[in-house]
């Protein structure tokens, strides 16, 4: 299980002051703790800090690469911010993300190619999210076609079959999860699987919760990745304990100890 670190994005109110500022304190504080609690990859977002979204994204990749070598996953709806990010990754990155539009699939596989990069895909389109898991594993399917059209490892094709908050989209739960299981059917080797974790529970009583729960039973779906609050000790036991009993990993006594430091 991948966790990507959530924390260093511009819609939480110190990493948005921190890129107006440019004061790379708060958001190297945020990458080491991260990478402390066992993410294993970062998110960057700029978020709505600032109206330049280039500089501040080659910022951000410039002060975290400071302080840790980990992936760094690319957030933005911006194309070119995204791609002047990736001139300054010192390893290959994770590109977040794409839809299943083909004006969007026709500039972004063919630079996550380019720079031997990931990319998550989105199971939606400009119309919006599905409610059923039939039409996100449609959307799914155009984003396999996609990667073998532009020559992107299957391995390094991540698709999102976009959870929503239980209290507005309590009926998606069930129809992502479905979805989850069968991407792994659409390719051999298949694609592999990520979900924003947090989303399930935005706004939601119990926050925490929800997103533990929902993280053990995508597992058990096929999950393969999470962006998630690498700092909630017991999301990430719930993880390491994931993959134990999904037989994923070896057992050991220590098996949450070092989920974190592998």
């Amino acid at each position: 299980m991948l966790i990507i670190g959530e924390r260093i994005n511009g819609m939480f109110n110190d990493i948005k002051r921190a890129i107006q500022e440019r004061d790379p304190a708060p958001v190297q504080e945020w990458a080491r703790r991260q990478e402390q609690g066992g993410a294993r990859a970062l998110d960057l977002n700029v978020g709505p800090a600032v109206a330049d979204k280039v500089g501040a994204m080659k910022w951000l990749v410039e002060v975290v690469q400071e302080v840790s070598d980990l992936t760094l996953c690319l957030d933005s709806t911006n194309i070119e911010a995204i791609e002047e990010g990736l001139k300054l990754c010192k390893r290959p990155a994770i590109i977040n993300s794409t839809n299943a539009d083909r004006e969007k699939i026709e500039r972004l596989f063919p630079l996550a190619v380019e720079y031997g990069a990931a990319l998550i895909g989105l199971t939606m389109n400009k119309n919006g999210v599905p409610k059923d898991a039939d039409t996100r594993l449609a959307f799914a399917m155009e984003l396999v076609a996609a990667a073998d059209e532009f020559g992107l490892p299957m391995e390094d094709l991540y698709i999102d079959p976009l959870i929503l908050p239980a209290n507005v989209g309590q009926d998606h739960g069930p129809e992502v999860l479905k979805t989850l299981y069968q991407i792994k059917l659409l390719a051999n080797p298949a694609p592999r699987t990520v979900v924003g974790l947090s989303n399930v529970s935005q706004n939601c009583q119990e926050r925490r919760l929800l997103n533990r729960t929902f993280l053990a039973m995508a597992m058990a779906c096929g999950l393969d990745a999470a962006i998630a609050d690498a700092c909630d000790e017991e999301l990430m036991a719930t993880a390491a304990a994931g993959e134990v009993l999904l037989n994923q990993t070896v057992y050991c006594d220590s098996f949450v100890k070092m989920f974190k430091a592998r």
